[in-house]
């Protein structure tokens, strides 16, 4: 295993290629009745609206991509499978929560030039170089679930001007997880531990920062590699250094290990180990095995209280249609993202007498960022640099280390607040 303190940015490979990605600027297009700066897309009469989607749907963390896709798919059917007169066409492809599957992905779906708008991914790590490739193409893109600050950040480079998220940035999860250690929990004293992800290195230098900021000290920042099996030795140097909290906003592979092996380390007796918002999965639970009960993560709170007033409909739709509850935490930040598109092209389709219908790909993109509505996950409106949705501060536990059990809301049941 390898592990550095106070690492760079394992992610440089994938930056360098979204910065290699930025959009070329096109010509005017004129098509029937609309014209617009980077190019038109026409949708021949009885054709279908096609509808792009990429996230994780393979490997450890399934549970989050695929509970996206499905809500997506809830999403059509609640507008009766048809936009403006075309049937909907809905194809997604698997990002592997990488960067070299979220470029493949990316790359793939913008060959099709009959892409209209793109839902997903789930994993920044995805985001970071997809987006810039269907900008390139022209083609908006709604992240449902990657959270890394730098995709909305004011600094955030041209090649991301085609990119929004329906969820949230960590720059709020990482300030309510600190104040979450601080205030609630009464640490004194945290390691973190990231994945060289861009969600779980941004996470856990946020909630560092501000947990420093509260008066906390941090002993060190680690890193682990995704493909790590052995934590003992990341494990045993942590102990030595005694922390309150060890904090992790992994993924579900490299979160398993430490959960487990965690208990074979003698100092970690009464560390209390804290995940974050990648670990809602019915996977932990069968990676973490019996030492999964009692672990706690913060995650965005999923109770119908804090959702919009839709929520509740949407998870009996959910159930019928795939005969069991939601599987992950970020299915009304997906569905959210499908209507979202949904009313976008809405605004700015126009469709000719013959039937053919015409969308303007910057006039999608700016209705898109214009659209404002009550949505199942809480208020959607997007401000100047794509974010969004809103963020409600929650805690969960796991209560039982049999997966059949698996059910938000009992296990793992919200604790806090």
């Amino acid at each position: 295993m390898k592990y550095v303190r106070y690492p760079g940015a394992w992610a440089v490979g994938a930056l360098a290629i979204a910065a290699l990605m930025a959009p070329v600027a096109n010509a005017a297009e004129t098509k029937g009745p609309v014209t617009d700066d980077i190019g038109v897309l026409m949708i021949p009469k009885g054709a279908p609206i096609q509808i792009g989607g990429y996230w994780v749907l393979s490997g450890a963390d399934t549970a989050l991509g695929t509970d996206q896709k499905r809500a997506v798919e809830v999403a059509i059917k609640d507008v009766g499978g048809k936009l403006v007169g075309h049937p909907i066409k809905f194809t997604a492809e698997d990002s592997l929560c990488n960067p070299e599957g979220g470029q493949t992905a990316a790359t793939k779906i913008a060959a099709n030039p009959a892409i209209a708008i793109v839902i997903g991914p789930s994993c920044s790590s995805e985001a970071t170089p997809g987006a810039p490739i269907l900008w390139k193409a022209g083609i908006t893109s709604i992240g449902t679930s990657p959270t890394a600050p730098s995709l909305t950040l004011p600094t955030r480079k041209p090649e991301y001007d085609g990119f929004v998220r329906t969820c949230y940035s960590d720059a709020e999860q990482g300030a309510a997880d600190a104040k979450y250690v601080h205030d609630v929990l009464k640490a004194t004293k945290i390691v973190t531990v990231h994945d060289g992800s861009p969600y779980a290195q941004q996470l856990s230098v946020v909630m560092a920062d501000n947990f420093k900021k509260l008066g906390g000290t941090v002993l060190s920042a680690e890193a682990v590699a995704p493909t790590d099996v052995d934590m003992h030795p990341m494990l045993t140097r942590v102990a030595t250094e005694k922390p309150d909290v060890l904090y992790f906003p992994v993924f579900v592979a490299v979160a398993g290990q430490i959960i487990r092996q965690a208990k074979d380390v003698p100092g970690l007796e009464k560390v209390t180990l804290l995940g974050s918002s990648a670990l809602l999965a019915p996977d932990l639970i069968s990676a973490a095995r019996e030492s999964v009960v009692g672990f706690k993560f913060t995650y965005p709170d999923l109770t119908p209280q804090a959702m919009g007033k839709g929520y509740p409909k949407f998870v009996t739709e959910y159930t019928k249609a795939f005969n069991e509850a939601p599987i992950a935490g970020y299915h009304a930040h997906a569905y959210d993202g499908a209507m979202l598109a949904f009313k976008a092209i809405e605004t700015v389709a126009k469709t000719d007498k013959s039937g053919v219908t015409y969308i303007g790909r910057k006039a999608l993109r700016d209705a898109v960022f214009a659209t404002k509505f009550d949505g199942i996950s809480g208020p959607i409106a997007c401000d100047q640099y794509g974010e969004c949705g809103k963020f409600a501060p929650a805690v969960y536990e796991y209560t039982n280390a049999d997966a059949k059990t698996f059910k938000i809301g009992d296990n793992p049941k919200k604790i806090w607040p």
